[in-house]
């Protein structure tokens, strides 16, 4: 077997490994999304929203110093109660966070190794995606990534990117159940939406030189 041939196997497990522990955790996300646990996707969505309120009212550092006092006068706390009631029980259970203590939180080789291949695969697919769009590899998707440019400059003018993320969160929470309910009625409109938007590029790309993709 060749070394070209080799490369190009490895280089195969890579992708279909990495597919797989992509698809894995996007099972995941889409559970939580979904609210098919709502014990955790509210908890989740509580606090994200939580988080991104005060980020709207104090700093990045008074927001996580704040969070990390939370955390400590609740521990703190737990630990100092446990401590006396086993004093007047005069009982030895031992501290009371011994089992995360002792839980393993450390990062394998392995697991750093995949995170970084997960990264390095969407910088490149990203770097590529853009070179094709401002070297206007294709003029049709160019024009449309310039009219989305566009019309961010007014959405920009108008929210911050603060509250575009919270209203971003809010979507991914509320818009996956909407559309499980109700997939007949949007998928309708998305269509007749697409066939507009269709239309209306063919017709661009018949009057512009050079618009037309190579495919056609």
């Amino acid at each position: 077997m060749s070394s070209s041939t080799t490369a190009a196997a490895a280089d195969s497990t890579k992708m279909e490994g990495f597919w797989s522990n992509w698809k894995s955790q996007g099972t995941v996300a889409m559970e939580l999304l979904y609210w098919r646990d709502l014990k955790q996707s509210g908890l989740l969505f509580g606090s994200v929203l939580l988080l991104l309120f005060s980020l709207t009212q104090f700093s990045v550092v008074s927001v996580v110093a704040y969070l990390a006092l939370a955390a400590l006068s609740a521990t703190i706390s737990f630990r100092v109660y446990k401590s006396v009631l086993q004093a007047v029980q005069k009982t030895d259970e031992g501290h009371p966070f011994k089992s995360y203590l002792d839980m393993e939180i450390s990062l394998s080789q392995d697991q750093m190794q995949r995170y970084a291949e997960n990264v390095q695969y969407y910088l490149n697919s990203m770097m590529k995606e853009l070179r094709r769009l401002f070297l206007v590899q294709d003029l049709v998707d160019s024009l449309k990534f310039a009219v989305l440019m566009w019309l961010l400059t007014y959405v920009g003018a108008l929210f911050n990117g603060l509250t575009l993320l919270i209203m971003a969160v809010v979507s991914m929470f509320s818009m996956p159940v909407v559309y499980e309910k109700y997939q007949a009625q949007i998928d309708q409109y998305l269509g007749l939406i697409r066939t507009q938007v269709n239309s209306v590029v063919g017709k661009i790309q018949e009057k512009i030189p050079g618009a037309k993709r190579k495919a056609e």
